[in-house]
Formats: structure tokens, C-alpha cells, sequence
């Protein structure tokens, strides 16, 4: 299964920025050959179209959220529509920082996931245990149920991936170890077989949570780990392009 090496920007970047972009096209036209991975930057809204210029198909580019509703008077919220206007081929939905600080619920989520589908975006939907549930010995439990209230039963490998981040590892320098990695991954690809079928055995799950230069070459040639959703480290592309190194061979 090819790799997918995401990048998510979070609320960083402005025009200025883009000389990141510029930089890891010529990264990667400078290797031989093309990259061993589908590689894609999701920056702010406000960069998408901008960056699509820069880029030139070199890489994939997505966006970070999207409404549920294809349009209308919802002030603030960007449709799918305008994200794969603006240049976006993916969309990251139900991240952590969503579910907890803007209260997305399972439901909100699956429908932001079907909106997606309905405007040709493929969906990365991101799933993973907090530090108490950890601890408490739930977190196969609680992926499982994001899982199961997230991700539609239409799900497939050409308009899904999904993304393990455990909420406790994110930016904040902490990884599972890599017994604690492939068991969960492991589990989640069970659950999505259980859920989907044959359909979900060829989904790509990431591994998300301080992923950087230094570790990303342990957990992308992990069994199950089917890329990796990247977030301080895409921010510069001498990081991002080390880690697009790391990736297993095919």
C-alpha cells in the first residue's frame, strides 16, 4: 500500500509562508525519481488557492475543516465546494482540536465526511484516545467507537483515510512506544474490516502525534502504518521532506 505523508499547518502560515512550499516542490523535484509516497499539504483556507499556484500539482494539497452543508447562510463556515475550488484534493475532519475545543460530535463529523465525498474531496478522519482514557485502559475502546460513529459505511480507499492521533502525543513531543503503535493499528484496521468489509481492509491509516525527523522513519515502517499525518514538522520543508525520506520502501 502506497504511504500518504500529510501535513497539517493548524492555524500557522500566511503568504509569506508559501517560500515553504516553494521549497519542498524543489525538494522533491531534486530527488530521483518520484517520492516512495503520496505527499500533501493542508495549510490555513486562506493559502489554498494561493498555494496551488505555487505548487503546480507537484504535491497534493487539502484543507483543515469544512461545513457539513454545501452552502448557505452560515457565516464564517467554508463549504467543500470552495475548498476543491480553491485547489484542495483532501480534507481533514473530526481532528482532536475540533472535537474538543469546538464540541464536533461523531455525527458531526460523518456528515462533514459525506459533504466532502459530495464535492470530490477525500477525507482524512482523524480518531484517538485522550491521556486518561489511556491510562484507564479505554483506548481501544474509544477509537473503536469514533470509528463507528465517524466514519460512514460508504467509506473506501479511493475517498477515506484515517488518521490515529492520540490526543496525548500531539505537539507535545510524546509518541506511544512502537509495541503500543502497531497494536493499535492493528486493532483499528480490524475495526474497519468489521465495519466496512473488504472495503475497509484497503483504507490507508496514518499515524499522527509528534511525528518528526528523528522518529518517523521507526513508526512509517511499522506493520499497519500506512503514512502519517505530520503536524509542527510540515512546517518547514527541510522537517517534512526528511520525513517523506523515511518512508519504507515499497
Amino acid at each position: 500500500m502506497r504511504q500518504l505523508i500529510a501535513g497539517n499547518w493548524k492555524m500557522n502560515g500566511l503568504a509569506a509562508n508559501l517560500g515553504e512550499l516553494a521549497a519542498l516542490k524543489a525538494g522533491l523535484d531534486n530527488q530521483e525519481g518520484d517520492p516512495d509516497c503520496d505527499v500533501l499539504i493542508c495549510p490555513p483556507a486562506t493559502l489554498i488557492a494561493q498555494a496551488a499556484w505555487a505548487v503546480k500539482g507537484a504535491f497534493a494539497l487539502g484543507g483543515q475543516d469544512c461545513s457539513a452543508k454545501p452552502s448557505g447562510a452560515f457565516t464564517g463556515d467554508i463549504s467543500a465546494q470552495m475548498l476543491k475550488d480553491a485547489g484542495a484534493a483532501f480534507v481533514i475532519l473530526g481532528h482532536s482540536e475540533r472535537r474538543q475545543i469546538h464540541g464536533e460530535r461523531d455525527a458531526d463529523i460523518a456528515a462533514k465526511v459525506e459533504a466532502a465525498w459530495a464535492a470530490g474531496l477525500t477525507a482524512i478522519i482523524c480518531i484517538g484516545e485522550s491521556g486518561d482514557e489511556r491510562e484507564a485502559g479505554r483506548a481501544h475502546a474509544i477509537c473503536l467507537g469514533q470509528i463507528g460513529g465517524s466514519v460512514p459505511k460508504t467509506a473506501n480507499a479511493a475517498n477515506t483515510a484515517i488518521a490515529y492521533e492520540p490526543v496525548w502525543a500531539i505537539g507535545t513531543g510524546k509518541t506511544p512506544t512502537l509495541e503500543e503503535i502497531t497494536a493499535m493499528h492493528a486493532h483499528l484496521h480490524g475495526c474497519l474490516v468489521e465495519k466496512l468489509g473488504e472495503a475497509g481492509r484497503a483504507i490507508r491509516l496514518l499515524y499522527g502525534g509528534s511525528v518528526n525527523p528523528k522518529n518517523a522513519r521507526d513508526i512509517l515502517n511499522l506493520d499497519g502504518v500506512d503514512g502519517a499525518l505530520v503536524g509542527g514538522a510540515s512546517l518547514k520543508a527541510s522537517d517534512f521532506l526528511a520525513i517523506i525520506g523515511a518512508v519504507k520502501q515499497p
